[in-house]
This record gives C-alpha cells, sequence and structure tokens, in this order.
C-alpha cells in the first residue's frame, strides 16, 4: 500500500502563486507516473497535468502555461508549481499514483483563489 500526503494548498489571490507537494511512501516512487488531479464543488474530478517514470508531462488545456509538473525521484516528491492562479481553479486538488494495475489516491488539499 502507497500513501500520498499533500501539501501547500491554501487561499491566495487571484494572479497569484502556490505550490503543491505530494510525498509518497513508496521506495520504488521512480516507476510510478504521477499525476494531479482537481475536483471543484459540484463538478467531476479533472486532471490536472501528469508526469510519467521518464519525466514527460501532460496538462489540461485550461492550466498550460501558468502551471508546471515536477518530480523529485530522490525525494520521493511530486510537486504542482501553480502560477497566475485564477478563482477558476478553486477547488480540492489529489495527488494520484499509478503503476502497472495499482492506482493510490492521496487525501486532497484545499486551494482556494478569491478574486
Amino acid at each position: 500500500q502507497v500513501q500520498l500526503v499533500e501539501s501547500g494548498g491554501g487561499l491566495v489571490q487571484a494572479g497569484g502563486s502556490l505550490r503543491l507537494s505530494c510525498a509518497a511512501s513508496t521506495s520504488i516512487f521512480s516507476i510510478f507516473n504521477m499525476g494531479w488531479y482537481r475536483q471543484a464543488p459540484g463538478k467531476q474530478r479533472e486532471l490536472v497535468a501528469n508526469i510519467n517514470n521518464a519525466g514527460s508531462t501532460n496538462y489540461a488545456d485550461s492550466v498550460k502555461g501558468r502551471f508546471t509538473i515536477s518530480r523529485d525521484n530522490a525525494k520521493n516528491t511530486v510537486y504542482l508549481q501553480m502560477s497566475f492562479l485564477k478563482p477558476e481553479d478553486t477547488a480540492v486538488y489529489y495527488c494520484n499514483a499509478k503503476v502497472v494495475r495499482s492506482e493510490y489516491w492521496g487525501q486532497g488539499t484545499q486551494v482556494t483563489v478569491s478574486s
């Protein structure tokens, strides 16, 4: 069982920045494909960005050019740098880890962007 612990959420004004972190409790973090998802009230959970075990990244159109996903395999951690935040970025952000047939989720961290 892999535990994912997110941190870094909070309240920020529009145009501001936040960096989310997700620490994984596994010694084989480097083989995991990692991602960040978000869920706003009344909406379905959606992919924000992901990064595979080779370091290739993918972003939702709504965050391209504003968010950057990265990983540090030595620290078993994946990051989401969020800049130029908008009120519509307000959501609970979840860390996701996938390897072979297994998938794990973090507990989520709230990001609130005020206008």
